[in-house]
């Protein structure tokens, strides 16, 4: 395998920036780019160490004055022999410091390269290499904590101990059929049933976190819905803490959905501020109704923004309607700060808030109320499922076990039924990588940033 190298910090100006390389002349290319100050030669160096010194191109040129450290194999983070190069914070320097290193015998890292190696070395399980993304990518404390989780493993051991009891079953029956006259207890009908309806519900329970772990990475989808001039664009802006939707005095100002996320309650929502719902002839303005009434179909809460300064009207009663295909309704009397007309004992049988989108009054207590619903609690961290590739694994081996226990039940051999047993080995096995093919692979690794 031929030596890597790329830049591992983000692009900008910062403060440090870090050249990473990964391969079996790692060493080697950072011993041709890099001089370390003092009497000792970088390979009477201790590995692990960071050593100052200098950094200079293939003329000799100096790029940088930096830190450096090198960690042999199998004692890294991929597994093989690694170098990185802790550079002062310029594009300038470290797109220099990169070229030199190619110079020196390195080629350009792909997009989750470095991970990539790390798995297929054994360092990391598939599980662990999609959490460093999930962890780089995490929006909210939850998030980064249950990325965390699976990196050390959390995930893994749960999956791996139920494929390794079914790798044992396999081997029991194996051993009794192809080993007859040995002292074998013998294969029951009833081993098997017992442990695929236990393995089985322990994967639906698994199965059924993917709602709350794709909660913490994507948001809860949270549409704004209310008649035109209630206030949703100005709600929106005011959750952002900045002007991302236009705002006027005129009826059907969004013609589109607008999608941003914000954070409250330490809850990350997908906020989709949708056009204003009610009938009209203007052919743009349905078009954005009907995608409003698609996004609540969609949505897991519904915020319902009502002009508390008017009356409560036919139009808003039928935004209410609207509103019953979310998982969850609040409703915001919205304008709290002008004279309140609206007779909120049409209302009683809605969770209502009065806020202002305008003082920003009433959004302490809609960011409250909102980390209430959706608390991630009763999950340790690392717990649960993150992706539909993970989930739809998780549900096939669960549904593959649900049908070795009907069969038995229904009086079949366990001969007959051992290959669903394969098949949801298989299916678990591509949740950690046991049993993945190259385009699994290449698919997750290219959700990865150079460098990582």
């Amino acid at each position: 395998m031929d030596t890597i190298a790329a830049i591992a910090t983000a692009p900008g100006r910062g403060a440090i920036g870090i050249l990473r390389i990964s391969g079996p002349s790692a060493v080697d290319v950072l011993d041709r780019v890099f001089t370390p100050r003092g009497k000792t030669p970088l390979r009477d160096r201790q590995p692990g160490t960071l050593i100052y010194g200098d950094l200079r191109d293939g003329s000799g040129a100096l790029i940088d004055r930096c830190l450096a450290t090198f960690s042999i194999a199998p004692h890294s983070y991929t597994g093989e022999d690694t170098a990185e190069l802790q550079c002062h914070g310029s594009a300038a320097a470290l797109r220099a410091g990169l070229e030199a290193l190619f110079q020196a015998g390195a080629r350009q890292a792909g997009p989750g390269e470095f991970t990539r190696r790390a798995f297929l070395n054994g360092k990391l399980d598939l599980v662990q290499a999609e959490a460093v993304i999930d962890l780089i990518d995490a929006e909210t404390d939850q998030a980064a904590k249950n990325a965390a989780g699976q990196l050390t493993g959390a995930m893994s051991r749960r999956i791996n101990e139920i494929y390794d009891q079914l790798v044992d079953l396999m081997a029991h029956f194996h051993a009794v059929l192809d080993y007859p006259d040995e002292d074998i207890d013998p294969f029951e009908s009833r081993e098997i049933s017992q442990y695929a309806a236990s393995a089985a519900g322990d994967l639906a329970a698994l199965e059924a976190t993917y709602r709350r772990g794709r909660q913490l990475t994507e948001g809860v989808a949270t549409a704004i819905v209310g008649a035109p001039n209630a206030g949703k664009s100005s709600l929106l802006n005011a959750l952002l803490g900045y002007e991302r939707a236009i705002v006027t005095d005129i009826p059907g100002t969004t013609r589109d959905t607008v999608e941003e996320k914000a954070q409250l309650g330490g809850v990350l929502l997908r906020l989709i501020d949708t056009a204003g719902l009610r009938d009209t002839a203007d052919a743009v303005e349905r078009l954005g109704v009907a995608r409003s009434r698609a996004a609540l179909e969609r949505a897991e809460l519904a915020l319902v923004v009502l002009d508390g300064s008017r009356p409560f009207n036919d139009q808003d009663r039928a935004v209410l309607a609207a509103a019953s295909a979310a998982e969850r309704v609040l409703v915001l009397v919205n304008k709290a700060d002008l004279p309140q007309k609206i007779d909120l004992s049409a209302l009683s049988e809605y969770e209502c808030l009065s806020v202002s989108a305008k003082t920003q009054a009433g959004l302490p207590e809609l960011e409250r109320r909102v980390g209430q619903l959706f608390a991630q609690n009763g999950a340790p961290s690392g717990q649960l499922l993150t992706n539909a590739r993970q989930a739809e694994a998780v549900g096939r081996a669960a549904q593959r076990l649900r049908g070795v226990q009907s069969a038995l039940d229904a009086g079949m051999p366990p001969d007959a039924v051992l290959a669903d047993v394969e098949d949801a080995l298989d299916a678990l096995g591509q949740v950690t990588g046991r049993q993945v093919s190259e385009d699994i692979t290449d698919r997750i690794f290219s959700r990865f940033c150079v460098g990582k």
